[in-house]
């Protein structure tokens, strides 16, 4: 690999140049949706923002157009009428772009929680007419990156009918499925500005404290020598890789590469030297909440790779990895061991990713682990309100069943569940639980489970 960036060609050949007649303006190359086209478009912090806005801009040109933009970072429901006409939006995963819109109804929803190599999750299609996304400048070899997004894009690049690419000249270049042959492209697109961003919500004090004091309880009680981990992007999950420097030989294996992970591979923390899938290399389908230097590091080294969404989260290939140790995010957790992290009652606030392909995989996996990570409290309209609860909301979703689930942390504690009784596990998550909550819990779980 190297870190040219796609900026040098032979004889002094500009990427302009050489891309020739793909070259073109947003809206020339978004005249190739046509009425009644399912268009794909990269997902999250992928987003071609140029493409889509030159995209939106056609709206009242365009009928029966049907978008799938999983964890989109465009409000392609600006205007409160996506669901019918002009478009239909799709996605498996709200964000603060359309969580209005999909709780609202008028962008569809798509419950997604199992992945496969080289396909796209069911309801999603491999087969496009149309995939937007945002790539590298071609390199001498006439190849563009994905730069820090692998997601779908190897599966769709090579299904579309026809891919659009906006031009992003500062993206970096990493090892893996991660870039296509600038043959595939119908049209390149320079970009009008970054893709979008996707900055991690502000904490506050109390959830500042609770972050560190969890973080710290699964660095030195949870997570041992040798593990490859999987952190997820939640906002307590992601800062994990800032906690872990004290271990040795980690590896990694997720689905994304998180704050932290560079730096923990400079002071060879991390190593991947026990890994059995990639050994030696930080596996991900996406970088997030890295700094410019970090950038910089990962840019072009051999010791990182992306690969697409659906390989990076393929449970068939997840539990042939040991010591798989896979942290992630909860939104509640109830007394007897269920995790929701997809919303509250009917409303949705994010969706599954790869919460429970993790889970499933760190069950079967040799020596693996599933760690669920959540403050024992947020604020709900000014109020204090408990996360570890004695039952879900009617209609809360169940992400990961309790029997997947074998450690629940908060800054109270580690509830250890793998392997308790009910009796048990209503035990540990209440001495997790804040302390203003335990009665109340204790006498909801007599209620409720005669324990």
């Amino acid at each position: 690999m190297t870190s040219d960036r796609g900026l040098r060609h032979s004889a002094g050949v500009s990427w302009r140049e050489a891309v020739g007649g793909r070259l073109t303006t947003p809206a020339e190359a978004l005249r190739r949706v046509r009425p009644g086209d399912t268009v794909a478009v990269a997902p999250y912090t992928s987003t071609p923002l140029t493409l889509c806005r030159a995209l939106h801009a056609r709206r009242h040109e365009l009928t029966n157009v049907r978008i799938e933009h999983g964890a989109g970072l465009f409000a392609w429901d600006a205007e409160g009428a996506a669901g019918g006409e002009p478009f239909t939006v799709v996605t498996n995963y709200a964000t603060t772009a359309d969580r209005v819109g999909v709780n609202a109804g008028r962008v569809e929803y798509l419950p997604v929680s199992h992945w496969h190599a080289d396909a796209m999750a069911p309801g999603f299609n491999v087969e496009p007419d149309v995939y937007l996304l945002p790539v590298s400048p071609p390199d001498a070899q006439g190849r563009v990156s994905f730069g820090t997004g692998a997601w779908f894009s190897p599966a769709l690049c090579r299904g579309a009918r026809s891919v659009i690419g906006e031009v992003h000249e500062d993206f970096v270049r990493l090892g893996g499925d991660s870039w296509a042959p600038v043959e595939r492209f119908t049209h390149l697109v320079p970009a009008e500005g970054a893709t979008a961003g996707a900055p991690p919500p502000p904490r506050s004090k109390e959830e500042t404290a609770a972050t560190e004091v969890i973080c710290t309880l699964v660095a030195h009680e949870l997570v041992r020598d040798r593990d490859t981990l999987q952190i997820g992007v939640g906002t307590v999950s992601a800062a994990l890789g800032l906690y872990l420097d004290h271990r040795h030989d980690l590896g990694v294996q997720s689905e994304a590469i998180t704050a932290g992970i560079p730096e923990l591979v400079r002071r060879e923390v991390v190593t991947g030297r026990h890994k059995t899938l990639h050994p030696g290399v930080v596996v991900g389908s996406f970088a997030i909440d890295l700094s410019p230097a970090d950038l910089a590091f990962i840019d072009g080294h051999p010791a990182f790779a992306l690969y697409g969404f659906g390989t990076t989260d393929d449970v068939t290939h997840l539990v042939r990895e040991r010591n798989l140790t896979a942290v992630n995010n909860a939104l509640l957790v109830d007394l007897t061991g269920q995790v929701a992290s997809e919303g509250i009652g009917s409303s949705i606030w994010s969706g599954a990713g790869g919460q429970t392909a993790f889970a499933i995989a760190a069950a079967y996996a040799p020596g693996g682990r599933a760690i669920f990570v959540l403050p024992s409290t947020h604020r709900v309209k000014g109020a204090l309100r408990s996360r570890i609860v004695a039952a879900l909301e009617p209609a809360t979703v169940v992400t990961v069943p309790r029997g997947l689930v074998d450690y629940v942390v908060t800054e109270h504690g580690i509830a250890r569940l793998r392997g308790k009784t009910l009796r048990e596990r209503v035990s540990e998550l209440i001495a997790v639980a804040h302390p203003d909550f335990r009665a109340e819990l204790r006498a909801e779980a007599r209620r409720l489970h005669h324990v």
